[in-house]
């Protein structure tokens, strides 16, 4: 009797064991199984490397995984963006946070050794942040109308921190589809030709709400519009351009969108469970408050209609980049 219970016993424990192991194998193969690799393709300090330094930190907690942001800048975005998108050790555990310079490079920097769209799978747009179009504060033009008149009858100038960013392209969009004279001053960021614009240096810019909205609201800056869809909440009484409704302004609509992508051979796996963390992620008030201090709106659009939001951007600034002769 003994010896059948000693029997019973082993086959039961070697059983459990069995068990214990293959759940052990499993949630060992489970993603991820090593630390995360966050790309940022610029420099520490600005909106693109801020932003990715929160996520990373929320992210960590949703997946119990460290993940680690590296900046890789240069050539508006297209050297950290190419590193990711030519593969290479980790490739499974690397992701890129994107903005508009994925597809703004991608219209003015030829010979690109990517495809900015089919050389990825996106994951999630994180938050929209409008620009605004903003005067210095003793400028004569009280709304867009005005200044559009203006600029017909006069040259002007419009700031912007770098070819190819978003507000240099913001502007050329602007004097592509209002037919006006308006020439492009460029400065070494946004930190350089906001004093420009402050001291009345140059007529106009289309500025990313963060950096304008405190002086919007001290009163030196005007704002005449924002440049997304709808209104801002934080400008509520300052219109869209696309709601003026004269001068083809009905197609004007862009923000800075910031979102996760990753190389085309991201694991299915792995985007599975990094479509839950961010959504997850985007719904903590840790986030939603961060959102808030930069003016910025929660993204609303994942895997293939992020897809096809990327491809309709590339297809704008495209056209905006010949339209205005941009190469690099």
């Amino acid at each position: 009797m003994k010896n059948i219970l000693s029997a019973t016993c082993m086959a039961a424990c070697s059983g459990a064991l069995a068990l214990g192991l293959m759940a052990s194998t499993a949630s060992a193969d489970e993603w991820p199984t090593k630390d995360i690799h966050l790309v940022v393709p610029y420099a520490p300090g600005g909106t693109t490397d801020v932003l990715s330094r929160r996520v990373a930190d929320l992210l960590s907690q949703e997946l119990d995984a460290n993940v680690i942001v590296e900046n890789r800048p240069g050539a508006g975005s297209t050297v950290g963006t190419g590193r990711v998108a030519r593969g290479g050790r980790d490739i499974d555990h690397t992701l890129l946070m994107a903005s508009p310079g994925h597809t703004i490079g991608a219209a003015i920097y030829p010979g690109l050794t990517y495809d900015p769209v089919e050389d990825f799978v996106f994951l999630q747009n994180m938050i929209d942040i409008p620009n605004v179009m903003v005067v210095p504060a003793d400028s004569p033009y009280q709304n867009v109308i005005e200044f559009i008149e203006a600029a017909k009858e006069e040259n002007m100038t419009f700031s912007h921190s770098g070819v190819g960013s978003s507000i240099h392209m913001s502007g050329e969009l602007f004097k592509t589809l209002t037919d006006t004279n308006m020439t492009a001053v460029p400065f070494a960021g946004s930190g350089a030709s906001l004093p420009a614009l402050l001291g009345g240096d140059v007529d106009v810019s289309f500025e990313n709400m963060p950096t304008v909205l405190s002086h919007i609201r001290s009163g030196d800056l005007r704002a005449l519009a924002v440049t997304s869809a709808e209104r801002s909440e934080y400008l509520p009484d300052v219109p869209t351009l696309s709601e003026i409704g004269e001068y083809n302004l009905d197609q004007f609509v862009t923000t800075a969108w910031f979102g996760l992508i990753a190389q085309s051979s991201f694991p299915e796996e792995a985007q599975s469970v990094m479509r839950d963390a961010l959504a997850r992620v985007m719904q903590r008030e840790e986030f939603l408050d961060f959102a808030k201090q930069l003016g910025a709106q929660p993204g609303t659009v994942a895997g293939d209609e992020f897809k096809q939001f990327i491809t309709d951007d590339l297809q704008r600034w495209k056209a905006v980049a010949e339209q205005a002769g941009i190469s690099q």
